[in-house]
């Protein structure tokens, strides 16, 4: 598997949450075919590129594409919400060195000196929540809790006791948090792929669902944002102060309708002119 012909020039970009955005594990299949037939026909009309930008590690992420039957990978990936890996012509996927290495880095050093504040966080949230905390390589300190309601008072507590240290963040989705820096998030990453293929916020494309996708629906980083139906409240309210799109179809379908607002649909060369004017008309007549 790999990725479609590269456009001679790329005019926008497009990022896309998977789970609970563009992959729904219910749904037959989990990303709707009709998607990836838009994907190519903005691909060959508008020289669009697009990526995923997803909280699930690369290995998982190869994984939704096998689950979801991509019938080619996009251009890139942000992987736990940070790391940016784009595939060679092989379809086989490689980091981005300087990002990930800086990104590494930085919070490595960032967890090292506060030590102490991560592990107050830990003993507390274990006192009083249950949750389950997890070290591992990759994922430096992350944690697992019981309900929402267990996580709402989770992030509560992480404000208050990290309120002076400002350079440490989390990313939250439903029952899983992940901490991390501030300078790495789903926002930071997409600004980096924009200037990676020359682009600025303006030309940039963002639809999400949940907590970890604050960063990426902001202005500073998307001039286009929408969420699907499904979104979570918070998400809802951001995309509708920003003057962003809410879909009426949930998951991968709202992604669809998105894609349609923002760019709409040029007609194909097998479409006679008229048909295609007519079709115009007939949408913007309020039935």
């Amino acid at each position: 598997m790999t990725t479609l012909p590269a456009p001679s020039t790329a005019t926008a970009i497009l990022s896309f949450d998977f789970d609970g955005t563009l992959h729904h594990s219910a749904g037959t299949p989990p990303v709707p075919v009709a998607f990836f037939e838009l994907i190519r026909q903005l691909r060959e009309q508008q020289g669009i590129v697009w990526g995923i930008n997803t909280g699930r590690s690369m290995a998982h992420m190869s994984e939704g594409f096998l689950e979801s039957q991509f019938p080619f990978l996009p251009d890139w990936v942000v992987a736990r919400e940070r790391e940016i890996y784009f595939p060679n012509s092989y379809g086989r996927w490689l980091p981005h060195p300087s990002w990930n290495e800086r990104c590494e880095t930085e919070i490595d050093e960032l967890f090292k000196r506060i030590r102490g504040l991560l592990d107050r966080i830990r003993q507390e949230v274990a006192e009083h929540t249950g949750a389950h905390w997890m070290e591992m390589r990759g994922e430096p300190a992350s944690l697992i809790s019981r309900s929402e309601e267990d996580m709402e008072w989770i992030v509560r507590r992480v404000e208050s006791l990290a309120a002076h240290e400002p350079r440490l963040a989390w990313q939250r989705n439903s029952i899983y948090l992940r901490f991390g820096h501030r300078d790495f998030q789903k926002g930071s990453s997409l600004g980096q792929i924009a200037q990676h293929y020359g682009l600025t916020a303006a030309r940039c494309f963002a639809i999400g669902d949940s907590h970890n996708d604050l960063e990426m629906l902001d202005p500073a980083y998307a001039g286009m944002t929408a969420c699907p139906a499904n979104a979570i409240p918070t998400i809802r309210e951001k995309i509708a102060a920003n003057g962003g799109f809410v879909t009426q179809s949930s998951h991968g379908h709202g992604s669809i309708e998105a894609l349609h607002h923002y760019f709409g649909q040029k007609p194909t060369a097998s479409e006679p002119i008229h048909q295609s004017l007519l079709r115009k008309i007939l949408n913007r007549i309020p039935f």
